[in-house]
């Protein structure tokens, strides 16, 4: 069955792309499809996703002078999506890159596995039964606007960057009555009942983020580079005059691409790390959110799912601190011009790993005595371990037309099942 809907997607994708208008490749051009694709974690999505681009004189094509991004989305698991980008480096003086995203996102069933990895125990069986089949879900809206500002240091390829972003987060328990099942226990509510979520972000909250970093970008093109570097530092700050929940977070990107046949076949990977600053708690709601200057989805969180570690359950590696590793070879095998448009097929092979640096404190010990001993002793008497990997391997597709709007599929295998089984994403562009 997975195979026949991977095929459906796939084909849907293709002869959409091929029936498209012309654009040149100076002036206007786009992208445009119907949002069709499928997330393990999200289920099938339906919708609408548009790409405009201003290519100028298009002396500088691949590269882009202007990008307008919009979708409006559904995914059966009953999330949506909309979001509006703006994107360009002529916007402002001085080659200044802008970025602006709004965004609302909701989910009925967000994903929820508990902090630290595999001290939170994960029953798989949990998932194919009738009365906890929601067991590790919560019902999350976020509404999301974010400003993001890049720029070089004189001639060289070392820059700057800063930003600010305000989240507002709405959260509950999955609603019963919207999905039209019976009332379930949730380890959300375990988790408010344990005191491990506070009172105060049980139910969400205003979060104004302030960014400031420093980068080195030596990529030869944004969406599909075939060589050089891409460094972030970057320190994010929630501070307490214009925040109820202050922290600060720092994260160091590394991305890496090598050109092993040229034009054809690239490996890349991308370190990520990231951490809590302070004595400040970070609210459990914004530990998933990866830093970074640049969203290539909707949402950039982990560990796990389509963003972080394909193939392991979205948001199942939570920590106060971690490190993210992806390695990636990637190779186009066939290119051609249909319509006077480019085109190019190609496949990827990778492997995806991540590890909790230091963890959401729990304190077992203090967690009230009710009549659900099985249930409390199974999520109570894990111990938090160092050098715990949770890694996934996998092979995509990847149609990319204009060589910036690019069709991505991807298939993870989990190599642990306490980590998940597989997952299967049908999206935009390359993860990084």
């Amino acid at each position: 069955m997975k195979r026949k809907l991977f095929f459906i997607a796939v084909t849907l994708s293709v002869s959409i792309g091929l029936l498209a208008e012309p654009a040149p490749r100076t002036g206007f051009g786009f992208g445009a499809l119907p949002a069709v694709s499928f997330d393990s974690d999200l289920g099938f999505q339906y919708g609408a996703i548009v790409n405009l681009f201003d290519y100028g004189d298009g002396t500088r094509f691949p590269r882009y002078d202007h990008s307008l991004y919009l979708e409006w989305s559904r995914f059966t698991k009953g999330s949506q999506t909309m979001r509006i980008r703006y994107d360009s480096d002529r916007l402002l003086p001085r080659n200044i890159r802008t970025t602006f995203d709004v965004s609302y996102l909701t989910d009925q069933a967000m994903d929820f596995f508990g902090f630290n990895g595999r001290q939170s125990f994960f029953d798989p069986d949990f998932l194919n039964s009738p009365f906890l089949n929601f067991f590790y879900k919560y019902d999350q809206r976020m509404f999301r606007a974010k400003a993001d500002f890049q720029g070089n240091i004189g001639q060289s390829n070392f820059g700057w960057l800063a930003g600010y972003t305000f989240y507002n987060f709405r959260l509950r328990e999955v609603q019963w009555e919207n999905l039209g099942i019976n009332p379930q226990n949730t380890l959300f509510r375990e988790y408010m009942r344990w005191g491990f979520i506070r009172p105060e972000e049980a139910e969400g909250g205003k979060i104004n983020y302030f960014k400031v970093g420093l980068q080195y970008d030596s990529r030869d093109q944004f969406a599909f580079p075939t060589r050089g570097i891409w460094t972030e530092a970057a320190l994010e700050t929630a501070p307490g005059f214009v925040n109820q929940l202050p922290h600060t977070k720092f994260a160091l990107i590394h991305r890496q691409y090598f050109t092993l046949i040229p034009n054809r076949m690239v490996f890349a990977y991308r370190l990520h790390y990231q951490t809590t600053i302070g004595a400040n708690r970070t609210p459990f709601f914004m530990q998933p959110m990866l830093i970074t200057s640049f969203l290539t989805a909707a949402r950039a969180e982990g560990l796990g799912g389509r963003t972080s570690i394909r193939g392991v359950l979205r948001n199942r590696v939570v920590g106060d601190a971690f490190a993210l590793g992806n390695f990636e070879w990637r190779y186009n095998f066939l290119d051609f011009v249909l319509w006077n448009q480019n085109f190019t097929l190609g496949t990827n092979v990778f492997f995806d790993t991540g590890t909790i640096l230091r963890p959401i404190e729990l304190n077992f010990a203090d967690i009230p005595a009710t009549e659900n001993q099985v249930l409390d002793r199974r999520f109570s008497s894990r111990e938090f371990k160092h050098g715990v990997f949770h890694s996934a391997v996998g092979a995509g597709l990847k149609i990319g037309w204009n060589q910036n709007f690019v069709i991505s599929v991807d298939f993870g295998k989990a190599l642990n099942e306490q980590d998940g089984n597989t997952g299967l994403y049908i999206g935009l562009n390359y993860l990084f």
